[in-house]
């Protein structure tokens, strides 16, 4: 899972916020048409990546965190949020909202342990919940080096976990009440019983890479690009697993594509030999009365490339996101058309 070169020149404390180049050719009602959004970290490498291939608007996309993408759409103050975490039915509802996934995502644990690469340290999930928990502290306890014969682990453990209302802080501890009763928490934010809180995916995957002994997590982009160790997991059905664009699509598959559930699944701890066990999908939310035709069609428009074009899915694919099965894109275009609205016009 080596990032190929044309990646390498992304920084992980990169903001995206990208304003697109008009293509050629683009219709001048189109080009001049600006769609703004905001929200989620995790997703954020990705969204830089599909703003500066695509052409035909003006899109920018700050990058912030899960609950500031769902307050801002909700408050009407962008075009579009993003949201590792689904919104339940009865809020979509509330707030006059549609929402659909983008694509599949994996979060992996991550590591900075001398002389430990990618892939080395096996974790099971109990073990991660008691590391996450405060009760193991120390890389040489044996329910840790029990499972790691042969590599050499010592000091001190320190927990790097997220300060904000984070999405991907919402499927890392959903994964960990799934595997731990005992677990205080699911949820964007909470009551963590121990470590160092940061900031964004970013604020993550920089503590984790500077603090020797730490632990963290963070969506698998930010890993690659920042270069810091993630760690292989036993899955549900007892499987060691890496994380990759094939053990994602795999726990992805069980993934359904409802429009009476806003297209949210669960997809943490599933079942399946080579499913990776921390795995979600990330959300865009858009208000179903839009401002005007122009605004809601573009913005559509923008989704609608990003997963129905090969230069969007290749994007997704080399930054070891898992684009959306056809299924999925039939769906939410069936959607866009009945409940994206400017006036009584459908934008889609």
């Amino acid at each position: 899972m080596n990032r190929p070169a044309r990646w390498q020149p992304l920084r992980v404390g990169i903001i995206a916020a990208v304003a697109l180049g008009l293509l050629v050719g683009a219709s001048p009602a189109l080009a001049k048409t600006k769609v703004t959004g905001t929200g989620a970290s995790a997703p954020a490498i990705l969204y830089q990546q599909w703003a500066h291939h695509y052409g035909a608007a003006t899109v920018q996309y700050l990058s912030a965190n899960s609950g500031t993408g769902i307050s801002q759409i909700e408050n009407k103050t962008v075009n579009f949020g993003a949201s590792d975490k689904p919104l339940a039915p009865s809020d979509l509802s509330s707030n006059s909202l549609v929402q659909f996934p983008s694509c599949i995502e994996g979060v992996v644990p991550v590591v900075n342990i001398h002389g430990v690469a990618s892939g080395r340290l096996k974790l099971t999930g109990p073990v991660l919940s008691l590391i996450f928990r405060g009760k193991i502290t120390k890389w040489s306890d044996t329910r840790i080096t029990s499972l790691n014969k042969g590599l050499k682990l010592n000091g001190a453990i320190t927990v790097v976990h997220r300060s904000d209302s984070s999405g991907t802080t919402w499927i890392f501890t959903h994964y960990l009440k799934s595997v731990d009763s005992a677990w205080p928490f699911a949820d964007m934010s909470g009551r963590w019983p121990t470590g160092v809180g940061m900031p964004k995916s970013s604020g993550v995957a920089n503590e984790v890479k500077a603090r020797a002994g730490a632990i963290g997590y963070v969506e698998i982009s930010w890993a690659l690009t920042a270069h810091i160790s993630y760690v292989q997991m036993k899955n549900r059905s007892g499987k060691w697993v890496l994380p990759s664009e094939q053990t994602f699509a795999a726990a992805g598959s069980h993934a359904s594509y409802t429009w009476s559930n806003g297209f949210a699944t669960s997809l943490v701890n599933m079942k399946g030999s080579t499913v990776w066990p921390i795995t979600g999908e990330t959300y865009i939310l858009v208000q179903r009365k839009q401002p005007s035709y122009a605004i809601g069609h573009a913005m559509l428009s923008f989704f609608n490339w990003t997963t129905g074009t090969s230069r969007g899915v290749s994007d997704a694919k080399a930054l070891d996101f898992v684009p959306l099965p056809k299924a999925a894109t039939t769906a939410i275009h069936k959607a866009w058309h009945s409940y994206v609205k400017a006036g009584s016009k459908p934008c889609w």
